[in-house]
């Protein structure tokens, strides 16, 4: 009798939205796909959509989802968000740092989170009291600085006291490298890849 009941999602992602009409979710790391308001797919109905966020309806409990979250009814044990691919075959997302909103390029190249010095005097990090050295860029050597930041947060993923590096000149991306990266599962799949806080 129990096999007959249809299998609730355990995870939900906002990978976009539609105006306020329709929402792309991606339910329990599957492909993205589009969902109208009042439908339902894999156990989750969506309520409404409004710029960049959503309501869904799961188990008779309805949670609002900015872009980029993920919702995992596995509790907080089971921290993940799903990432769509942009322009350039490269995957973005919106995070923060110590609270702050700031927008990263994914880069499994770069040895940790690395900003540029106009996004730290934004977020206010006193950079310069970190270490201080220098790093290659495409403009040629710059001074860079390591800090330790209270919290970096990627959709429904927090880490705290995570090390970065604040470049001064020739970084115009925030970039999420392996000081978050190392301490995720990476799954891709086409055009999403799904991060999973694994520490």
């Amino acid at each position: 009798m129990l096999a007959s009941l249809p299998a609730r999602a355990a995870e939900v992602s906002l990978i976009g939205t539609f105006g306020a009409t329709a929402a792309i979710l991606s339910i329990d790391g599957g492909a993205p796909k589009t969902v109208k308001v009042g439908q339902s797919a894999g156990g989750i109905k969506l309520i409404s959509v409004e710029q960049d966020r959503a309501t869904i309806e799961t188990d008779g409990k309805r949670r609002i989802l900015q872009r980029g979250q993920t919702y995992s009814s596995a509790g907080a044990g089971a921290q993940s968000v799903t990432l769509s691919v942009g322009a350039g075959g490269h995957f973005m997302a919106d995070g923060q740092i110590n609270g702050g909103a700031i927008r990263f390029l994914v880069d499994t190249g770069a040895t940790a989170v690395a900003i540029p010095a106009s996004d730290a005097n934004r977020l206010r990090i006193d950079y310069t009291k970190g270490r201080r050295g220098t790093t290659q860029t495409a403009g040629g050597p710059t001074a860079a600085y390591l800090v330790t930041v209270d919290s970096v947060r990627v959709g429904g993923i927090e880490l705290q006291n995570v090390e970065l590096i604040v470049i001064e000149q020739g970084l115009t991306v925030a970039l999420l490298g392996n000081t978050f990266l190392n301490r995720m599962e990476m799954r891709r799949e086409g055009q999403t890849m799904t991060l999973i806080k694994r520490f």
